[in-house]
């Protein structure tokens, strides 16, 4: 049994998705029924689980033969940090008291760091946590996700600006569409000799191409026939707008922590370190396949 935790996101439904066309029983654990549904038209075997609440973390990976863990950031959220810690230290109890033969988790581009990076910090709080606890552990560090773009697409369409907390507009940084990240997800965990049996194995991921805050621009003027222009917004006034947003105060310290460290070009692959791998799916794919639900929710 494969147990998928997150499986109704954008990465973990192309993972139970990809294991259960190989043929294997999945267990795709999500927050509510309904976002099950179409995960048990697959054939997917469906679990509940708050990842705060060790029993139902537990009872999720009873049987295991290989699990995918992942520390998602929560919406809403008035204290992102401890609910994170909260979820992380829940997932090595349960998997430290009935450990699964193979672990993988999901994590990010900048994990190693141990400091100053604001919400990618966490992940490098769940390396740390799991890394004396499994044998067969793989880390798989992704570079930002292009879906992440979609939380300002609909005041980009509406106002014709683009606004970046990449500083300056021309840097090209790593981003990686998230299907990418669970297809490659599910390849590793298909592998059960990987060369070596390194442990922990620490695989990175982006997208074809870095891209720059232009290009996003550039592509989404395509896209939508409309012109769109890069705004580099002041570092003033990141704040300000994370806050409109809806984030709590903590969480939008923990952003601008993030693309402070960001612009000062230390969140990246970590040299030298593991293996490096390259999603397939372009920048354009991605946006084009947001956009016509972008614009069918503002009309």
């Amino acid at each position: 049994m494969f147990v998928i935790f997150g499986a109704s996101g954008h990465a973990g439904s192309v993972t139970a998705a990809r294991l259960r066309h190989a043929g294997r029983a999945v267990r795709a654990v999500v927050r509510r029924e309904q976002q099950g549904e179409p995960l048990a038209k697959l054939g997917c075997e469906i679990a509940l689980a708050d990842l705060t609440d060790r029993g139902s973390v537990a009872r999720a990976i009873e049987g295991a033969e290989a699990v995918q863990i992942l520390c998602p950031v929560p919406q809403g959220d008035s204290q992102p940090e401890a609910t994170m810690r909260r979820m992380i230290d829940t997932a090595v109890e349960a998997l430290r008291a009935n450990p699964p033969p193979r672990v993988l988790a999901l994590s990010d581009y900048g994990a190693e760091l141990d400091s100053g990076t604001g919400i990618t910090l966490l992940f490098h709080y769940l390396e740390t946590q799991l890394r004396p606890l499994m044998s067969h552990l793989t880390f798989l560090r992704a570079a930002e996700h292009m879906q992440n773009w979609g939380r300002v697409l609909p005041g980009v369409l509406k106002a014709g600006v683009l606004p970046s907390l990449h500083h300056p507009l021309s840097k090209r940084f790593p981003t990686v569409a998230a299907q990418d990240v669970g297809r490659l997800a599910a390849d590793l965990l298909l592998d059960h000799d990987p060369a070596g049996e390194i442990t922990p194995r620490i695989v990175s991921i982006e997208g074809p191409q870095r891209i720059s805050a232009l290009d996003v621009a550039h592509t989404l003027g395509e896209l939508s026939g409309r012109p769109v222009a890069a705004h580099e917004l002041p570092r003033d006034a990141w704040t300000p707008m994370l806050l409109r947003a809806g984030l709590s105060a903590e969480h939008a310290q923990l952003i601008t922590d993030l693309y402070e460290t960001h612009n000062d070009g230390r969140i990246d692959v970590e040299n030298g370190v593991g293996e490096r791998r390259f999603g397939s799916t372009p920048l354009a794919q991605v946006l084009a396949a947001m956009l016509p639900h972008v614009e069918a929710a503002a009309s």
